[in-house]
């Protein structure tokens, strides 16, 4: 996979580039009425100047085909599709919609029966992705793989809970500071010190589970790729691929936790600064307002660089261009793929907690804590026989859906060239579809 722009699909934002020369791209048939050669006048027809048109012609309007007449030249009865267009033809629904290819995806021809089927040598159809298709073929990759996909995610989710779970129960875990927050009697400064104490924590804990996000994508991105093509791949296949990029993914993860970092400490720091000058209610308003701002500009950011880890996995790029391809992938697309991922969240959340809660009142009931400290509503301590069972629920959690998160990525990465560059071809060619081209399909409603 090159980082070759091609052409733009209808429907969506072309690339920044420009159209290269030779690429292909809708086309205008060369045989349309009132564009190739004048309309016939009378005085003049097919013959030339010399031949004359009878005196006696039919009123203007009311053309039509003889009854029961047969061959080539008989009108074709008009299409149920949008507008009643012809598949092939000129305007909507024809070569105006869809590739710009005869019979593409403009004219559904059965009108509410939805698109034509596309060539889907592997997990998702090579054809612009609808959300529902991004989240199936997610978790198709997942069963078809689901020996090299969860062993993957396994580690990773391993590294990441045991990471967690010493946080929490050192870093999170600190009565003084739950007590503090919850008391409406304490100092500025004593809530001030209790807010940085848990913002630090909470910010490790997000640092953690970022940075195992960004790794499983990494990791899994060879194997949605291949699962796309309907290849079979083996952890060690998998791992020979993705070993090369390893050392460009930590520097990634690297300048990104410092692009984030640099953007909270702007925003938080004109509030420090005129809390230390002895400000407190007017540095705190500062801080609070500063650090929104900053989080909505990171998570802006993050949404911008969102595909920076599939674009350094499969185009092999260095870890600037990464994130300067991801870039230019999202642009005009950034409040799709925001819903997109926010959607996958809202799922992957779900499924966590459906697996965690019970493992979470399992640890309450062994330690003897109430669920109110489990689930943080008070200002009790944790045992670490809770923290472990329940470290133990969000690690089964995390490993089955972590693939779910890492194949939305790479997938919304592949949707996203099929759309800007036609990168459905080459995957077609990629795997052997024979003839694939002549009646591509276009953007999907819905997607």
């Amino acid at each position: 996979m090159t980082d070759t722009p091609g052409w733009a699909s209808p429907g969506s934002a072309p690339s920044s580039e420009g159209r290269e020369p030779g690429a292909s791209g809708p086309t205008e048939p060369a045989d349309r009425p009132g564009e190739t050669e004048p309309a016939p006048q009378p005085g003049t027809g097919p013959q030339g100047p010399g031949a004359k048109w009878s005196k006696e012609q039919p009123p203007p309007g009311q053309w039509s085909a003889p009854t029961g007449a047969s061959g080539p030249h008989q009108a074709p009865p008009p299409s149920p599709g949008w507008g009643g267009q012809q598949p092939g033809a000129p305007g909507p629904g024809g070569y105006g919609a869809g590739y710009g290819r005869p019979g593409g995806y403009g004219a559904w021809g059965g009108g509410w029966g939805g698109p034509p089927s596309a060539a889907k040598p592997g997990v998702i159809p090579l054809r612009p992705l609808g959300v529902g298709e991004i989240l199936d073929g997610a978790v198709s990759t997942m069963r078809a793989y689901w020996r090299t996909v969860l062993g993957i995610s396994l580690i990773v989710a391993l590294i990441m809970n045991v990471s967690m779970v010493l946080i929490q129960g050192f870093v999170l875990n600190d009565v003084v500071v739950q007590n503090t927050l919850s008391d409406p009697n304490a100092t500025p400064a004593e809530a001030l010190h209790a807010l940085r104490d848990t913002m630090i924590g909470a910010g490790v804990v997000s640092v953690i589970r970022t940075i195992a996000i960004i790794v499983a994508t990494a990791l899994l991105t060879p194997v949605t790729s291949r699962a796309v093509l309907g290849r079979t791949v083996t952890a060690r296949e998998n791992w020979r691929e993705a070993r090369p990029q390893i050392p460009k993914l930590f520097g990634l993860l690297i300048l990104l936790g410092l692009i984030f970092a640099g953007v909270m400490l702007a925003g938080a720091l004109p509030g420090l600064l005129v809390l230390v000058a002895g400000g407190d209610n007017a540095g705190s308003a500062l801080l609070s307002l500063g650090v929104l701002a900053a989080s909505i500009v990171t998570v802006w950011l993050w949404i911008r660089f969102y595909l920076a880890a599939p674009a350094l996995m499969l185009e092999r790029q260095g870890i600037v261009k990464s994130l300067k391809r991801s870039a230019k992938l999202v642009r005009g697309s950034w409040w799709r793929i925001f819903g997109i991922m926010l959607l996958t969240l809202l799922i992957t959340g779900i499924v966590s907690a459906i697996i965690t809660i019970p493992f979470t009142a399992i640890g309450a009931a062994v330690s003897g804590d109430s669920m109110d400290n489990l689930l943080g509503t008070s200002g009790g301590h944790v045992g670490w026989a809770a923290l472990i069972i329940s470290g133990i629920g969000a690690l089964i959690g995390t490993t089955l859906t972590l693939p779910i998160s890492a194949g939305v990525t790479v997938l919304l990465y592949i949707d996203q060239r099929i759309r800007r560059e036609a990168l459905d071809l080459e995957l077609a060619r990629a795997a052997g579809v024979q003839d694939y081209g002549t009646g591509a399909p276009g953007p999907v409603r819905g997607s």
